[in-house]
């Protein structure tokens, strides 16, 4: 789902916000943020919302491990960026792994064709930056499962970045509010985004059209 798309800004931005705006308790507005936020991903990734689910218990776990005073912290963090970095290396370059063994070989080995997980890489460093920052005692481990699942798939941020520090987001995921100077900040902020975003996809549009009116092809006969 693309942020500039009709269903996102007549459909489901609506709608979540209706929607969060009428619970009143924050603990359902969580749960409201996650149900929406994977909706979010299962419109473009259906079947790899289970990956994104799969990444933050993994590191939900681990960042729970490293957090206790022991000598296994440091083995269960190298566990934790070898199965994060191998799991964006198969998605990201098997294919090319495979193409290059059989140029070098000769072998004839099937070039696996899997699809990309949409933002990938984007929720799987934000989940290792999590681990790691609990590692270096920056951040105390989340008891929580659930507020870890909404660091990780927080739509607004899910597809397209940035990486966000769970050290710059904890206090508002626990305690937050909302307010209507809050809400016209959005709506401001949001309004003028859109602009530049349509503004710059109509320049965008005319220099190709021009483009194309100037330029001729001709073939000798």
């Amino acid at each position: 789902m693309v942020f500039s798309s009709l269903v996102f800004l007549c459909i489901f931005l609506p709608t979540v916000f209706l929607l969060y705006t009428l619970v009143p308790s924050l603990k359902f507005r969580n749960g409201l943020l996650i149900v929406a936020s994977l909706i979010f991903y299962a419109y473009g990734e259906p079947v790899y919302v289970l990956l994104m689910i799969f990444s933050s218990l993994l590191n939900y776990i681990c960042a729970r491990l490293v957090a206790n005073e022991n000598a296994k912290r440091k083995l269960v963090l190298v566990l934790a960026v070898v199965i994060n970095l191998g799991i964006l290396a198969v998605f990201k370059y098997s294919g090319f792994f495979v193409e290059s063994l059989n140029s070098v070989t000769g072998l004839a080995i099937p070039v696996p064709q899997i699809d990309l997980p949409i933002g990938i890489s984007f929720f799987t460093f934000q989940a290792l930056s999590y681990v790691i920052d609990v590692y270096r005692k920056t951040v105390d481990a989340q008891k929580n499962y659930l507020y870890v699942l909404l660091y990780i798939t927080f739509f607004p941020q899910l597809i397209a970045g940035p990486i966000v520090k769970y050290r710059d987001i904890s206090e508002q995921i626990v305690d937050r509010e909302q307010t209507a100077e809050k809400i016209a900040t959005v709506c401001a902020v949001l309004s003028a985004a859109l602009q530049r975003r349509f503004s710059l996809q109509t320049r965008w549009d005319r220099r190709l059209t021009l483009f194309s009116t100037q330029v001729t092809v001709t073939f000798p006969l």
